[in-house]
């Protein structure tokens, strides 16, 4: 059985609230945080199966992000995803939030994440299937 593994581009929007606005009337760090969860999140339930949803969850292991510009109020954003390499129970996922009119990187992120068996709520070792659809790689190393 030949396995296609894939490192497509995945995209959500996002609009900046008055909820995500911090001290200095921007969007606050953490928020940026939040968005990287969320879009990461969507990334996985739109391409896994719902038997891979009812079996596997995601926990963060280690969160990366460089912040490079600012996003204010009413801002229209672009969350973009896509997978890395993986080894063994750690797959890489990188994540940059875009300003929608210009394209401007307004925030990079890098994150490992393990998979959960939600049964038993401990990390756990996935089939193939999953690791074609969120590894860049090949194979597990």
């Amino acid at each position: 059985m030949s396995t296609t593994f894939t490192t497509t581009i995945f995209e959500q929007p996002i609009t900046v609230s008055p909820d995500d606005i911090d001290f200095f009337e921007h969007v606050n760090n953490v928020v940026y945080l939040r968005w990287v969860q969320e879009i990461s999140t969507s990334h996985w339930c739109e391409l896994a199966s719902e038997e891979q949803r009812e079996a596997i969850g995601w926990v963060v292991v280690r969160h990366e992000i460089d912040y490079l510009a600012s996003a204010k109020l009413d801002d229209e954003l672009i969350g973009r995803t896509w997978v890395g390499t993986a080894r063994k129970n750690l797959f890489e996922r990188h994540v940059e939030i875009l300003r929608a009119r210009d394209q401007k990187v307004l925030a990079r992120a890098r994150s490992l994440w393990c998979p959960i068996d939600l049964r038993t709520h401990r990390p756990t070792r996935v089939g193939p299937d999953v690791y074609a659809l969120f590894s860049a790689a090949d194979q597990p190393a």
